[in-house]
């Protein structure tokens, strides 16, 4: 794989499932109700349970770990915002854009947000600083 150049954009299409929700909330200790109790998630503001924000924001692990120069990558940091509630079933876009390149430390800075498909509304919005030694020269 060639090294990316600053505007490269990568896109990855995505939706979780309560199930999934369920296991991360075991995983991480976070059992609030507001992630997993339906009843709970109808009465609150959002009228159904929301995704905890770190596992929303884990599809950019999944990305830079599997999908995209993956082999090599070394995650050094993501500042992450989040905008919207995500929900189960909802189609989202994950999309990557480089911002910067720090050709002498074979690091980029991507940009990182999550879209929701249907309403077009950014739902987390952030950057990755990545180094990846195999793939990042230029």
């Amino acid at each position: 794989m060639t090294a990316p150049l600053v505007g490269d954009v990568f896109t990855h299409d995505f939706s979780f499932t309560q199930e999934q929700v369920d296991l991360y909330a075991k995983i991480s200790g976070d059992m609030n109700p507001l992630h997993v109790n339906q009843e709970v998630g109808k009465a609150s503001m959002f009228g159904k349970c929301i995704i905890h924000g770190h596992f929303s924001a884990s599809v950019f692990t999944k990305i830079f770990g599997v999908l995209f120069h993956a082999e090599g990558h070394i995650y050094m940091k993501q500042n992450t915002t989040f905008l919207k509630p995500m929900f189960v079933e909802t189609p989202y876009q994950a999309v990557i854009t480089v911002k910067e390149i720090f050709p002498e430390k074979n690091r980029v800075l991507y940009e990182t947000k999550v879209i929701d498909i249907a309403t077009g509304n950014d739902t987390i919005v952030g950057e990755a600083l990545l180094m990846n030694k195999k793939d990042y020269n230029w």
